[in-house]
Parts: structure tokens; sequence; C-alpha cells
């Protein structure tokens, strides 16, 4: 009855009427990329000079860049025609335009075509195109058409979203007011087939936004929308069960508000609309004010004849004021809040002292910064940085303590307990102990959106928060439902749908601070692109067309945790690999290979990312499983290059677990599956097969890390130990050098070059 909505990409599940149909992405052209048109060529030939004289190498050349953009013109054409047939509202204004297209693109040919070869003439100069004015001319209108056409494609899209948009409202409000359970399964199997064709739809656009910001934004959407739709059924369900129930009706209401509250999210964002709460959405965060205080700071060196710097001063007090978000949590500490407060103070007498020496400069009338200011500047930036570093400790340090407390999931455990007894007086203390856990999260929260530094972080900070504040008092309205029914097996199930939304956030929340910790320390956390979409060739041969499934309910929370544990994994190996000097040496780039397309089967797990059907995903499988392979390879290698037996032993052993691991995989992405189960169960069995090699992974990075240091330790030691005997023993440095050479020989002294493969194994099959 359920369908596989927002992680609905991974099985291929489309709406009614367009299942066996390839997905359109959310630009028409998209999916066509040898249509777009060779702007390059274009520039070629409007910048191509006319000489007295060509050779007929510069003709050809010259007629072939003109044939080429007339092609790409003709098929470009070609589908923005067939959009317009399915598109009638748009019809004339897209066939005018294509029109214009097609009229350039067949000028450009013109101009550009010299026929056969031409003999050279000696009584007047030979041109490759005469018209340079017509050319300029044809290729501006070639542009504005195209762009012209591309407006109008997207114009498509975005109503396509709102339409689709709008059915999911109709259908929503349909399901707010059924009364009984029969036709409730009617109309949310019709809701189910509207949601999949809109996660694609939105999925898509948010793939092609370029704005982080927006993009941002509409992930958090779809995330509320994607738990929303399960905690809907159940919540629903439970107030048909019993109608009588008022704690059952809060609950339901809370989730209905809050999936309509993403639909119009999703809308804004897509037609560039601005709601009224928008500026609220991204408060001013003390990281970007302290990046512009120093800005403003270092900026009166090239201003020394500005007026008096005193909107420093006013930055710095603005600063100030947001830090009390810390220093007024009960949550902070005294020490905590005494170093944050001493920080400020001294980045206020840093601040005087700098307009004191911008005010001696400006008394001698100085051309450029004096010594005393450039010192103040300094110390003021300083300070400024030393507040960021200790609010960002203080941030992290309480995040950190809470996801360790909270992830026993004491009073979840304890709510379910005393809803299924019927204990309403212990459901109403474990509830006070729930909201006293939330408030803290939200607290922390807002404090990790100060000091995010990013703007796509601070959104996904503020989603946090809202999560946390919405969940929680439907955690405890579910679980006083069931008290009241304590027999009631949906009221149970509601339950635990909200208490598994709250673990999930959790675990979004970890994956956030890592992404906040590496902005801090200068690593931005982006995974490096890995094409991994099926190619035709072997990887693919023995795949059949992967028929449209959809998962239940229970499939889809299953995948979406096993999705999490995979990205903490793939985060790992990414940290573990930071430790290395050597970012070219082959352990380091094929784990790194790996972790990228572990991300993407987690991105896929989500309905996110390049891999768009379980093809796609067994493909990625299938190639994860051959890097892992070059991997062990590589460690046999690296056995060889090692001196004692014991460290040799500890790098086989590791390659050992590692090999099966990588053939299990590799057998389990190319046999043929057929039907909803097998499929769901080959997919389960992929991501937890990768999440054994990343494990594995994870040990083979740290065992070689610390072998190469020690080695490297070692040359280093003899190195010192060499020059000091030529210094002490002119007469056998040959000999000296010879075993020095013969000790170190093999290890680190140059990479494993034969055992070097791309890290774009797709690409090159």
């Amino acid at each position: 009855m359920f369908p596989g909505l927002w992680s609905g990409d991974m099985t291929n599940a489309f709406p009614s009427g367009q299942r066996g149909t390839k997905r359109r992405s959310s630009c028409p052209y998209h999916d066509n990329e040898d249509k777009r048109l060779p702007v390059t060529k274009i520039t070629t030939l409007i910048n191509h000079k006319d000489k007295p004289k060509k050779s007929e190498g510069t003709q050809a050349a010259v007629h072939r860049v003109g044939q080429a953009v007339s092609v790409a013109v003709g098929r470009f054409v070609t589908v923005g025609e067939a959009i317009a047939t399915e598109n009638q509202e748009l019809k004339d204004e897209m066939g005018q335009a294509c029109f214009e297209a097609r009229r350039a693109g067949d000028t450009i040919a013109q101009l550009t075509d010299v026929g056969p070869a031409l003999p050279s003439r000696s009584d007047g100069p030979v041109t490759v195109f005469s018209d340079r004015t017509g050319m300029v001319k044809a290729a501006r209108l070639l542009l504005s058409s195209v762009t012209k056409v591309l407006v109008l494609a997207d114009r498509i899209v975005i109503k396509q979203i709102i339409t689709s948009r709008n059915k999911v409202l109709v259908t929503l409000d349909h399901l707010e007011r059924v009364s009984t359970f029969q036709e409730f399964v009617q109309i949310f199997s019709q809701f189910g087939n509207e949601m999949v064709e809109f996660a694609h739809l939105t999925g898509d656009r948010q793939n092609d936004l370029k704005d982080e910001k927006k993009k941002a934004r509409m992930a958090a959407a779809r995330a509320v929308l994607e738990k929303c739709t399960m905690m809907l059924l159940t919540a629903s369900k439970t107030c048909l069960r019993h109608p009588d129930c008022e704690s059952a009706r809060i609950n339901k209401d809370a989730v209905f508000r809050r999936m309509r509250c993403a639909l119009e999210q999703v809308i804004e964002i897509v037609t560039e609309a601005r709601s009224c709460g928008e500026n609220k959405m991204l408060p001013a965060s003390i990281y970007n004010g302290i990046n512009n205080f120093k800005s403003s700071v270092e900026c009166l060196r090239e201003n020394l004849n500005s007026p008096s710097p005193q909107s420093i001063g006013s930055q710095l007090e603005a600063l100030v004021e947001r830090t009390e978000d810390f220093t007024d949590s009960a949550y902070t500490s005294h020490e905590q809040r005494q170093a944050i407060l001493g920080l400020c103070q001294l980045a206020r007498q840093e601040a005087q002292q700098l307009v004191q020496a911008w005010a001696e400069a400006q008394s001698v009338q100085a051309k450029e910064a004096t010594e005393d200011m450039e010192v103040a500047i300094l110390k003021t930036c300083q300070s400024a940085s030393e507040l960021r570093r200790e609010l960002h400790k203080v941030a992290v340090v309480r995040a950190a303590d809470l996801l360790k407390v909270h992830g026993e999931q004491l009073p979840l455990r304890a709510l379910k307990a005393a809803g299924a007894e019927g204990n309403l007086e212990a459901v109403a203390e474990y509830s006070r102990t729930l909201t006293e856990q939330k408030e803290q999260l939200v607290e922390t929260c807002r404090l990790l959106c100060h000091v995010s530094g990013t703007e796509p972080l601070e959104i996904t900070c503020i989603h946090a928060e809202e999560t946390f504040h919405v969940i929680g008092p439907q955690i405890v309205s579910a679980a006083q439902t069931l008290a009241l029914h304590p027999s009631s097996k949906i009221a149970k199930e509601n339950l635990e749908v909200f208490c598994e939304a709250w673990e999930s956030q959790l675990c979004d929340m970890a994956l956030l601070l890592r992404e906040i910790n590496d902005v801090f320390e200068g690593r931005r956390g982006d995974k490096r692109s890995y094409v991994s979409l099926p190619r035709t060739g072997k990887h693919t041969a023995n795949m059949k067309t992967a028929k449209a499934v959809k998962l239940d309910a229970e499939e889809q929370t299953s995948m979406a945790k096993q999705g999490l544990e995979l990205r903490l994994l793939s985060s790992d190996v990414d940290a573990e690999v930071e430790k290395w000097e050597e970012q070219e040496h082959d352990v380091v780039r094929q784990s790194q290979s790996l972790a990228s397309m572990a991300h993407n089967m987690y991105l896929f797990t989500r309905g996110e990312g390049l891999l768009k059907t379980t093809v796609d995903l067994f493909h990625q499988a299938e190639v994860l499983s051959e890097e892992g392979l070059q991997l062990c390879s590589s460690l046999r290698t690296f056995s060889t290059q090692l001196v004692e037996e014991e460290e040799k032993s500890v790098v086989m052993t590791e390659m050992e677990k590692m090999l099966p691991l990588c053939q299990q995989l590799q057998t389990g992405a190319r046999s043929p599956v057929q039907g909803k189960t097998a499929t769901f169960q080959k997919v389960d069995s992929s991501i937890q097969t990768t999440r054994g090699i990343l494990t594995v992974v994870l040990s083979i990075l740290s065992t070689c890390h610390k072998l190469t240091r020690k080695y490297k330790s070692e040359r280093s030691s003899l190195g010192s130990l060499q020059d000091w005997r030529e210094r002490q023993d002119a007469s056998t440095p040959v000999k000296e050098e010879e075993t020095l050479n013969k000790d170190s020989n093999g290890f680190g002294v140059k990479s494993l070059e034969q055992h070097i493969v791309g890290l774009n194994l797709l690409e090159s099959k």
C-alpha cells in the first residue's frame, strides 16, 4: 500500500502512467548533453580574422566549425519543438524561438560554406566568409533565441512542479477529512503516487540548482516531506482507530501542518518568491559577523582618509550582543562563560587601541598605515579570531556531549514502555525529561548555526532546530495516545515512527557536526565527483532492465538507516585520508575513490545524487568492487616493501579480509533479480557489503599510515647518521652510502608506480 517516495528514486518508482519510461531531469535539455550548443565554436567564428590569404587547412577548419554549430542547433531545436508540441500554452513562443535559432544556425552554415576546395587566386584575396557583420548578427540571434528556448523550458518545469504540488495539496485535504479506513486506503494510494511524482520533480530541480543556499533549503524541505509522509500514514491510522482521542488528533494535525509548510517552501524556492519570514530564516551568525568585522578592520589600511572608524566599534558591539546566546545559556559552564566574556573584553580593548592609532595617523597626515596602526590591526583581528575559536569550541563540545548522552535513547525507551503499560503518570514524567532534552538540542542547534561557517550549513542547523522543536511534542502526544490505548497496535506503531524520526535527526546532527568541523579546519568536506551512471559494455551486459517496484515503510526505514551508516563510514575514511602526507599514494587514492562511490550509494538511499535507479546502484557496486580489488593488489605490493615479517603479516591479513568482500559484492551486483522482494534484498546486501568494505578500508589506512611514518622516521635517522659518518670518516663515503641505500631501498623512495590506477576507473572503461 505504501509506495516508495523520497527514496523511491532508488527503486525506479514512477508515478502512474509513467512506469517503464525514462524520467527526464528537471530541465528538458539536461538529458541531451550532445545537443548543447558549442558556444566556444561560435566565439571562434566571431573572432576569426580576415587575413588576405588562407591556407586550405584554415578554410576547412572554419567550415567544420560552422557545420558543427549548424548540426548542434538542429538537434537543439528538435528537442525544443518536441517540448512545444507537449505544452500547447507555450507552443507559439517556443516555436518562434526555435524558428529563429534554426534560421541563425542555417545562416552561420551558409557564411562558413566555402564549397569544394577552391584554388588560390593571385588576383584577389580569398576569405572564408566575407560578411563579418552578418556573422555577428547571426551569432547574436542564435544566442538570444537559444536563451529564450531555455527560459521557456524552465518555465515549463516550474509549472510542472506547481501543478504536482497542487495535486498533492488537494489529496492532502481529502486525506485529512476521511472518516473510514477503506476511504483512507484508496486516497492514500493516490497520494503516494502523487508524492512520487513530486519527489522526482523536486529532486531533479534540487540537483539543477546552482545556488548552494537554495539547494540547502530545498534539501531541508524535501527531508521534511520524506519523514512526514510516513508520520502522516501512522498518525492518520491512529486517529481513525481512536477518533475520540484528543492527543491522537493533535498528533495528526501537527503532521499535516508541517507537510503544508514544506510544500509551500518548495514552491517559494522554485518560483524564487520571497516570503515575509525569509529574513528570519537566516539570522546573522557570529561566524559571518566576525569575518565582516575583520574585513572592515583590514580595510582601514587603504582608507586612511575615511571618516573616523566608529563603525568598527558598533560592529564589535553587535558581535558581543550575539554572544549572549552562549553566555546566557543555562547549559554553558562558568569557565566557558568567563572565557567568552574575557575575549569579548580583549576585543574591545584592541579595537579601542586601533581607533587611537588611526587617529594618530590622521593627525600626522600619514599617507599609509603607520607601524602602530599595523600592530593594532593585527591584534584586533587576532582577538576576533580567538573569540570565534572559543565559541566554536563551546558549541561543538556541547553538541558532541549531547549526542553521546542522547545516543542511548533512554527517555524514548522509557516512554515506549510506560505507554505500553498504560501508565499516564510515568508518561508525563518521561515527557518532561524528553522536553528538557529537546530544549537542549534546540539551543545547541542555534549555537551551531552561529559557528557553522557557510550559509548551507546555517540552513541545515535551522532545519535541525525546527525538527527537534516539532518532533518532541509529537512524540509526547503519540506516547499519551498509546498510554490511553495500551493494547492498540496502531498507536504503538505510530509512537515507533516518531521515535525513529527523532533518532534519524540525531544521526543527521552528528553528520552536521562533522561538516562544521571540516569548514572550521579548512576542509570543506566536498566529495570528489564520481561519474557512476551505467554505460553500455561488460558492466551492464548481465543486467536485465529493472522494473518499477515500491518499498514499504519498514524497508524504507531500514534503507535510510543503512545509508546513514554508510555516510558516517565514508566520512571516517575521508578523515583518515587527511592524516596522510602522501595524498598521491596508491592506498590513499584508491581508498578515497571507494569512499566517494560509497557516498554516492548513500545519496541513492535518499533519492539524491547521480544514481537514479537500482540498475545504477548495482553498477556502482560492481565498479566499487573492482576498485577494491585494485586496492588489494596495491596492498600486496606494499607488503613486499616491508622488512619485518610481522608487519607483512598484518598488511596481508587486512588484504585477506578485503578480498572476499569485494568478490562477494561483485558477484551479487552481477546476479540478475526480478520482483520487489528480490530487488530490495539485493540492494540491502550491496549496501551492507559496502559497509563491510569501508570498515576494512579504515583499518587498512590506519595500519599503512603507521608503517609509512615508521619507515620515514627510520630513513630520516639513517640519513642523519650518514652525514655524521661522512664528516668523521671521509675515506669510506661510498660504502656507507651503498649500505644506507641498501637498507632503505624499496620503501617510500618512490611510489608504487607499477600499480598506479586512475581513480576514474569507470570513465576509463
